[in-house]
């Protein structure tokens, strides 16, 4: 093998690597004395398939992408037939691993074909040592997959039936890869020149246009997907017949699935603990080309998984890879691996994410808040209580969240929400998930609330949940990657009631707000859910305001309704569960407590009902 530095284009250093007759085109970025992130990219993908994922690595890692041969910038082998087999491609990676970082072993990042690559390397003996940890997202080691097939065709139950017939309708340009000529064909006539436009419609990639300093897809696309075609043809048939037996991954593993992959089942991965000692599952909803459309949310993953399997030079080695002593660098590494296995019960959706929480002082906010740190998320509790909201972000950190801060706002106040946003995309990222919580409550009949008390209650649990969904959410559009909006709304936004004519107003609007919004969004990935408690048992009637009364006997109202609501004690942590739930499920409209779920039906079904219940007078 020889190496040949040549000039990269802007903001990359770039080389040629020769290897078996081979000329593979390799990119770097970042300080070559920092750990080494290797990103294999898929088909029919060139390595700028990477770029967005590799400039957020850029300022921690030293960062590398290379051509697979045939593709992009490497030369094709000739022939083509056998060219593709893993054995040789197994060869390239060596050689580029060798060339980038000779004395430290890297950590590879594989996406489709890349992954498959990946676990090719990751799991034969001839790269032990030279794979510090392996990112693997929307692509199988086929030795695990020709077992998958072989276990449940030796056992065809109904549920393993199905399975195969699932996988095999999403398989379905395995098999057009496989005739020939064809593809090339069609890759190099009509099909290359509407792929741009098709991974805009159908996997929400943005446009060429839309991403000015980016060039992908590139325009050897065509080519590249003519070559890479012989990577199905030289090695699917021949590994499906007859997997190794000993496919044992020999570095820890990251699994990434995106939960909307067309290509790909879910269940692929079903037994892959039995292959992989070390593995830390995510998933992320999101169709197959991730890294162009969720290239933040890898970033973090990619980073934590790194900074987790680290071996040095670092906290405990020298410059030379020698061994020092620094208990400190060891707990660090220690801290990461711990922030990877998130013990909550969404851990591998949640991990990492960013989670913005309202009214997060106290009752349903706090109980969200905690319920997203223990899945590992990072967590902005946001309050008017200052003092709470500190309490919260501190509790969250210790029950999971690898980072949590408080922020102090009224959310009726449009310029104090910019200026938070603002804040909180610059030190802190964009919000992935926003739970507009912040509410207060207000009793009494309808002539007794004045225009005041209106402009209150709408100005907290209408406008600033306005406030949140438009500037926040403008956030998440802008950003292009998707996201998720949770508005607590209440069963009192469908259940009339003569004693909260203000409060199930405000609700209301916030529900139906909430179902717009979700029709609005969905084109860009974002889901809205609202969130609809009857009685649960928090601070809110301690807080609450009953209009038309003495001040004595709104006290009094205050204690008799707490003691309902306690006697009731339906907990906030059952409604946070629901909202964790709402997310990962994307439901619209979430009803909970026993209560709730009733008055849902009855508006639904039999609405004369609930009028005549709101007619009674609440016993307080």
């Amino acid at each position: 093998m020889s190496i040949q530095s040549v000039p990269g284009p802007a903001g990359a250093r770039e080389r040629r690597v020769r290897t078996g007759g081979i000329e593979l085109c390799v990119a770097e970025l970042g300080d070559p004395a920092r750990p080494t992130v290797l990103l294999v990219h898929g088909y029919p993908d060139s390595k700028e398939v990477w770029s967005q994922v590799a400039e957020r690595l850029a300022d921690r890692f030293h960062v590398v992408l290379y051509d697979v041969r045939g593709h992009g910038g490497s030369t094709a082998p000739e022939p083509l037939r056998g060219g593709f087999t893993l054995e040789k491609l197994t060869d390239d990676f060596l050689a580029v691993a060798d060339a980038v970082s000779p004395h430290r072993p890297v950590h590879l990042v594989g996406h489709d074909w890349g992954s498959v690559q990946g676990w090719e390397f990751v799991t034969v003996r001839r790269t032990s040592g030279r794979i510090a940890s392996f990112t693997s997202m929307s692509g199988p080691s086929l030795d695990h997959f020709g077992h998958w097939i072989k276990r449940r065709m030796s056992r065809p139950t109904p549920r393993a039936v199905g399975q195969l017939l699932g996988q095999g309708a999403k398989s379905w340009y395995v098999y057009m890869l496989h005739t020939p000529v064809l593809p090339e064909l069609a890759w190099r006539g009509p099909l290359g020149r509407r792929w741009p436009k098709l991974l805009e419609r159908f996997e929400k990639v943005p446009s060429r246009s839309a991403e000015a300093a980016d060039c992908y897809p590139t325009a050897s696309l065509p080519d590249d997907a003519a070559h890479g075609a012989w990577l199905y043809r030289d090695n699917i048939r021949a590994r499906l017949r007859r997997p190794r037996a000993d496919a044992h991954a020999h570095a820890p593993v990251q699994l990434i699935t995106p939960t909307g992959d067309a290509f790909l089942s879910e269940r692929l991965y079903d037994d892959l603990e039995q292959w992989v000692p070390r593995l830390v599952r995510r998933t992320l909803p999101a169709k197959h080309w991730v890294p162009r459309t969720r290239p933040d949310q890898l970033a973090f993953w990619i980073t934590e998984f790194v900074m987790a399997h680290e071996p040095g030079p670092g906290p405990e080695s020298g410059a030379d890879g020698a061994a020092v002593a620094d208990p400190a660098g060891k707990a660090r590494r220690e801290s990461w691996a711990r922030e990877l296995v998130a013990s909550g019960p969404h851990g591998e959706r949640f991990g990492g994410q960013l989670v913005l929480v309202t009214g997060a002082a106290s009752g349903i906010g706090r109980a969200t808040a905690f319920a997203f740190a223990e899945s590992g998320a990072r967590v902005v509790a946001v309050d008017l209580d200052a003092e709470g909201a500190a309490r919260t972000a501190e509790m969250a950190r210790l029950i999971g969240a690898p980072r949590a801060w408080a922020e102090t706002v009224d959310v009726s106040d449009e310029e104090a929400m910019e200026k938070l946003a603002e804040k909180v995309a610059t030190e802190y990222g964009t919000v992935d998930v926003l739970v507009n919580n912040a509410g207060i409550g207000l009793s009494g009949s309808f002539l007794d609330t004045t225009s005041e008390d209106w402009k209150k209650v709408l100005d907290v649990n209408l406008w600033g949940v306005i406030h949140g969904c438009r500037i926040f959410g403008g956030q998440m559009a802008a950003r292009g990657q998707g996201g998720h909006i949770v508005n607590t709304a209440s069963a009192a936004a469908y259940q009339p009631s003569r004693a909260l004519p203000a409060y199930s107003t405000s609700k209301a609007a916030v529900l139906m707000l909430s179902e717009c919004l979700r029709a609005d969004l969905a084109g860009q990935g974002i889901g809205v859910s609202a969130i609809c408690p009857g009685f649960v048992n928090t601070n809110i009637t301690a807080t609450a305001r009953f209009t038309g009364v003495s001040a004595r006997e709104e006290i009094r109202r205050r204690k008799r309704s707490s003691r309902l609501y306690g006697l009731r004690n339906y907990p906030p942590e059952k409604v946070a569960d629901a909202i964790l739930r709402a997310v990962v499920r994307d439901e619209a409209v979430v009803a909970v407590t026993p209560e709730a779920r009733g008055a849902r039906l009855l508006s639904l079904f039999a609405p004369r009902t609930l009028r005549a219940i709101a007619r009674l007078e609440p016993p307080l």
